[in-house]
């Protein structure tokens, strides 16, 4: 029987493209699931250098196919040269920083309590670290081709913990997401690794995704992308006889609040800046700016006629696929019809496609519903008469990955309040800057309370603490040298900090 398949379409052009590629069969997905299984134990137990090099291999495969890559990811996903340019460097560096931390192992976090047989009672040895999940399933994002799909963050550090993966390709990019995989498995064939280390899945649908969740060999899973895609893989695990965690990234409109002294300062580059962050990559990042909180008067005025009028000199946005078109189209035409809701920019009409649109609401007539994120280049301005109006609006909000204030020095002693409340609505905290791009790093944190992330902000899935979704703690008590994992033998050969009874050393 010749195996179904399927084409990804050119957003740009409503064609699809060549070639087509075959769906997954349940009975592949299982041989790929079985050989992750298989190369657990051995992964598991490869050495701190061995995840380096896998992974820096990984990065330099990358490189290589850095012209195919751009090449795929414009058909496929609509998106310009540059921006794709940077995003194969960022993949790159994203596997060349996970690759660091495997090689310093540290971040297995090892603990020694040595016995004391003499105390009364006795006190035992008991030693700890974290220890690898085993098999991962990764879910290829829409908006990231790249740097959040199949050599993405999520499969980085899971590979970095020493879990193999398994991803579910997105059906938007096939052809990019190949190119990926190639690169991955040359890299594990280069550094002797077992091929079930990395598989892929390719399916136009959803079916195999879920049954790729509720797999009872899959320990955990990544996501990044809608809300409802990512409850619906919520609810998959949560349904199973072993319930499993989701890392799931999904929604957040990532309020920014302006002062009027703010932009009294710096009224015109604040608009430009924001401009960009609104309609950059079509809007289509989740840390987009899409709620705004600026003062009525001549300042606020002058601010958003500015971001407008940037924002109507803007090309009309090709956006990922159909479908978020369609959703943002009817998103834009949702937001328009609520009570006191009036456009800013030319294009902010139901019909305009993905032409970048700011809208503006008095803080009076503002309803949570204005709060829904609207995937793409849009943003709402909620016009206040105080900043004490701002905070306990703040406060009802869902939870965000970002949340920005653009303030005067002079006036931040005075805004603890508003602070404090930002902190508990947002994983990320920015000042006088605009949380687009996201710096991939060790200290940064990409998640937020729910719904911004499904774990409610525990983890994130960026920087180099995301590989402690793919780990769990295990103790060792009264075990000799010889029996214990090298992180926690007396020699420490691997030669990582370790806290031995209470001290930090290496």
């Amino acid at each position: 029987m010749t195996a179904r398949t399927f084409q990804a379409t050119n957003p740009a052009t409503g064609q699809p493209l060549a070639p087509a590629f075959p769906v997954t069969t349940p009975q592949e997905m299982e041989a790929l699931v079985a050989a992750a299984r298989g190369a657990a134990r051995a992964f598991a137990a490869s050495t701190p250098t061995q995840r380096a090099d896998f992974l820096n291999a990984a990065a330099a495969a990358i490189e290589a196919r850095a012209d195919a890559f751009v090449e795929a990811a414009m058909a496929e996903a609509g998106l310009p040269e540059p921006r794709l340019r940077g995003e194969v460097g960022r993949t790159a560096n994203q596997l060349r920083l996970f690759a660091g931390v495997a090689a310093d192992g540290s971040w297995v976090d090892a603990r020694i309590d040595h016995a004391d047989p003499a105390r009364k009672p006795p006190k035992p040895d008991v030693r700890s670290l974290r220890v690898p999940l085993g098999p991962v399933a990764v879910f290829g994002a829409s908006n990231f081709p790249l740097a959040f799909s199949v050599a993405g963050g999520d499969t980085a550090s899971a590979l970095a913990a020493g879990c193999p993966v398994v991803v579910k390709a997105h059906p938007a990019h096939p052809a990019t997401s190949k190119l990926a995989a190639e690169a991955i498995r040359a890299a594990a064939q280069q550094c002797g690794l077992p091929a079930g280390v990395f598989g892929i899945v390719y399916e136009d649908g959803h079916e195999l995704g879920v049954q790729l969740v509720q797999h009872p060999d899959i320990h955990a899973v990544g996501f990044t992308g809608s809300r409802a895609g990512g409850l619906a893989l919520v609810a998959a695990a949560q349904a199973r006889e072993v319930p499993i965690p989701v890392y799931a990234e999904m929604s957040s409109v990532n309020p920014s609040v302006f002062t009027a002294a703010a932009l009294e300062a710096n009224g015109a580059a604040l608009a430009k800046g924001l401009a960009a962050s609104i309609s950059g990559s079509g809007g289509q990042l989740c840390t987009q700016p899409g709620l705004l909180f600026v003062p009525v008067g001549e300042a606020g005025d002058a601010f958003l006629n500015d971001v407008a009028a940037k924002l109507d000199a803007t090309p009309a946005c090709t956006l990922l696929t159909g479908g978020i078109l369609n959703a943002f189209q009817k998103g834009a035409a949702g937001h328009l019809k609520a009570a006191g809701v009036q456009p800013l920019t030319q294009g902010a009409k139901p019909d305009s496609g993905a032409q970048p649109q700011l809208l503006s609401v008095p803080i009076a007539q503002f309803t949570p519903e204005l709060a829904d994120e609207v995937f793409g280049p849009l943003s709402v301005a909620v016009r206040y008469d105080r900043l004490e109006e701002v905070t306990p609006l703040l406060a009802g909000l869902e939870g965000q990955l970002t949340a920005t204030l653009h303030a005067t020095d002079a006036e931040l002693d005075g805004l603890a309040d508003l602070l404090h409340v930002m902190g508990t609505r947002a994983g990320r905290l920015v000042l006088n800057g605009f949380p687009t791009g996201v710096e991939v790093g060790h200290a940064m944190v990409h998640g937020g309370p729910f719904p911004a992330t499904s774990d409610g902000g525990a983890s994130t899935s960026v920087g180099s603490r995301a590989i402690t979704r793919f780990a769990r703690l295990r103790a060792y008590q009264d075990f000799p040298d010889r029996a214990l994992p090298p992180e926690l033998q007396e020699a420490n050969p691997y030669g990582i900090w370790r806290l031995v009874d209470g001290e930090r050393t290496r």
